[in-house]
């Protein structure tokens, strides 16, 4: 028989009680004898964060590139002379440097920003009820930032341009564009009953647009004279019994006539499109029951609700809003209500 090496014994009684001491150690944490590790604070998740955060109701293509109706067009106002690519076109965008009439003689200085702006003219609408001219439609172009700087004359970059740009376009100083905070709910009540406050009209949209969605930009008859503020909602609806597009007098099929049944299987000459008689005991060609006269008669129903504006620049006489929420297509001319 072999004899043991006493070295090979101490080796393996070493790793034994090794093992033993390290299954020891969570033994006595789970038992209490430790004390428990410290835990880190949980960082709240990124989409708690933003939760947090107000959402703006417009981006801020909505909010630099409006426009609004004034009552009176500034004079004297800084305008695009010219450009560095004058010979080659005549329309300009962001990137390019152009030259304004007005430098250090004028108080313009490097880095200053100025709104570039084109009013089109007075503004009348169909729509609204108040008489005469609302103001002067301006359009709000681009922005640009002076880079260098004459005694009359000043260059230009175009940091930022809502259409193209053109010569004899006028500068203001770069309004607050601050978006007010949405709401928090989504749903649009279409059944809501009417606040009772101020109501006006859409009278214009940007771009000349006519049938309206979500995000567009839309201008009303409701000013500060209307006590109208930024950030104020306001319901879009049409009178009962109102369209803007479609506005039928009369029905447009009979009730029966001979010609609406075959001469081989004679399906009745109904028509399958028409009211009711109003005498269900007499002939089928006997007058019917009218649309025009059940409105007449019926009692009140809800009005059609079809969306929701929220202010972003009020003027006198006129707001600047954009559409929230919709339920079907807004068109210009439809009635808004404050809420």
């Amino acid at each position: 028989m072999r004899s043991s090496n006493p070295l090979t014994f101490c080796k393996v009684l070493a790793f034994v009680l090794l093992f033993c001491a390290s299954g020891a150690a969570p033994a006595s944490a789970q038992d209490g004898g430790g004390s428990p590790a410290p835990q880190q604070p949980r960082r709240p998740a990124a989409d708690n964060l933003n939760e947090l955060r107000p959402v703006p109701v417009a981006r801020r293509s909505e909010m630099v590139c409006g426009g609004f109706i004034e009552q009176q067009s500034p004079v004297g106002q800084p305008q695009i002379v010219g450009a560095e690519q004058e010979r080659e076109r005549r329309v300009f965008g962001q990137g390019d440097l152009v030259f304004i009439d007005a430098g250090a003689q004028q108080g313009v200085r490097v880095g200053q920003e100025f709104e570039v702006t084109r009013p089109r003219g007075q503004f009348r609408s169909k729509f609204s009820r108040k008489g005469g001219s609302l103001g002067v439609y301006t359009q709000e172009v681009g922005q640009l930032r002076v880079i260098r700087v004459r005694d009359h004359v000043s260059v230009a970059e175009v940091t930022s341009s809502c259409s193209t740009l053109l010569l004899g376009d006028t500068l203001r100083p770069v309004p607050p564009s601050a978006s007010p905070a949405a709401r928090a709910d989504a749903n649009l009540d279409r059944f809501a009953e009417p606040s009772g406050k101020q109501t006006g009209h859409i009278v214009l949209a940007r771009d000349g647009r006519e049938m309206l969605s979500r995000d567009q930009v839309v201008f009303i008859d409701l000013g500060a004279e209307d006590n109208v503020k930024v950030g104020d909602y306001l319901t879009v609806f049409r009178p009962k019994g109102h369209g803007t597009i479609v506005k039928t007098r009369g029905e447009i099929t009979a009730n029966a006539r001979r010609g609406f049944e075959s001469n081989e299987f004679r399906g009745g000459g109904f028509s399958n499109q028409s009211q009711r008689v109003k005498d269900v005991n007499g002939s089928k060609y006997g007058q019917t029951v009218k649309t025009v006269s059940i409105r007449h008669h019926r009692p009140p129903v809800p009005r059609l609700t079809v969306g929701e504006v929220v202010v972003l620049h009020v003027e006198g006489r006129t707001a600047t809003a954009v559409i929230t929420r919709v339920a079907q297509e807004v068109h210009t001319g439809d009635a808004v209500e404050l809420q």
